[in-house]
């Protein structure tokens, strides 16, 4: 589909996007106002939320797409409307007057203390350089390119460097598969993975099904992000219309595991099909990946007392640490380790 026609109709895969971005933002903004007014009194309460590749606003069937969605929650809430300071930005000129003009039709919005800001520039290294040199308020941060362009290890890692702050991000995983072994787009790939890991990961994919291709690759990105710190990474993968093919990946990372913990139930809770309870982390039907971080979150729930017995034999913890140690890349939520634990 081309860049000019998306934004025709809002499609189903658009909608579920849109709807886990207005979750997490809801839970996000809520813990984070939270954690403020408990532990940082007389501190600036500010909150934020960047949209690098925003859109229009609308589709042209006239639905809202996720800034909208963004601040229609922010508006809907007196503690996030005094706190939220929004940044959304295109590329195309025509899209940002057409969000602004959005932004300035949406009900409610004199309530907000500080007015959304829409920018109008080429999201590059300037862009990442600005947000790495200055200390930023919590921030959480959404990066949705068409394709890969813009996307980059160190953009993502400019948001995260501060308390509070989160990035969730579109990896069009049938773009990038593709451009890995590209010499044309050799430098976003390097830009998006690292050179080196780029350079391994290249000589790693040969030979290897499509299933286990997608795993490398994804293993590898969220390597690249593990390595500049204790960081979570939450694929979210969403398949073609016929359920065989891997079109993108949503991605939460985040450096505290409650972020990582909410945004596991939203993804658990908006994915297709569920086996014993436990999700796919998939919206269409879900593929079966035999490796690494994506084989471990289609994983059923047969397999977690074996996995208990096996791997945490003779160990003595609570069931919050038992949850925060063993739940990290798989797929299970905290009731389904309640739920073996009395049944063991």
């Amino acid at each position: 589909m081309a860049v000019e026609k998306f934004f025709d109709e809002i499609q189903e895969q658009s909608e579920v996007k849109a709807t886990i971005i207005e979750k997490y933002f809801d839970a996000w903004a809520g813990i984070i106002s939270g954690a403020q007014n408990q532990y940082r009194a007389g501190d600036d309460h500010r909150i934020a939320y960047v949209d690098l590749f925003s859109g229009p606003g609308r589709y042209k069937d006239g639905a809202d797409s996720t800034p909208l969605r963004v601040l229609q929650t922010t508006i809907k809430k007196a503690v996030y409307a005094d706190r939220l300071v929004s940044i959304f930005n295109d590329r195309d000129a025509n899209n940002s007057r057409s969000l602004e003009k959005a932004i300035d039709e949406l009900p409610g919005l004199e309530a907000l203390r500080f007015k959304p800001q829409v920018m109008n520039e080429e999201v590059g290294t300037e862009i990442a350089k600005r947000f790495e040199q200055f200390d930023k308020v919590p921030t959480l941060a959404f990066i949705d390119p068409w394709g890969y362009k813009g996307l980059t290890l160190r953009l993502v890692n400019a948001f995260l460097k501060d308390w509070g702050c989160d990035c969730i991000f579109f990896f069009n995983y049938a773009r990038i598969n593709a451009g890995l072994n590209n010499d044309a787009v050799r430098t976003h790939m390097d830009a998006l993975f690292g050179v080196e890991r780029a350079n391994s990961l290249r000589v790693e994919l040969e030979g290897l099904t499509p299933a286990a291709r997608e795993a490398t690759i994804v293993n590898a990105l969220a390597a690249a992000f593990q390595s500049y710190g204790n960081r979570y990474v939450l694929p979210f993968c969403f398949k073609n219309v016929r359920g065989t093919r891997t079109t993108h990946h949503l991605i939460l990372v985040t450096k505290h595991f409650k972020g990582y913990d909410v945004m596991k139930g939203i993804m658990h809770d908006t994915s297709s099909t569920l086996s014993q309870g436990v999700a796919s982390f998939t919206f269409s039907p879900p593929d079966t990946l035999r490796q690494g971080l994506l084989f471990e979150l289609n994983r059923p729930l047969d397999d977690l007392r074996e996995m208990l017995c096996k791997e945490l034999a003779g160990q003595s913890m609570t069931a919050i640490q038992l949850y925060e140690r063993h739940s990290v890349n798989r797929p299970y939520l905290a009731r389904h380790y309640k739920q073996i634990l009395k049944e063991m």
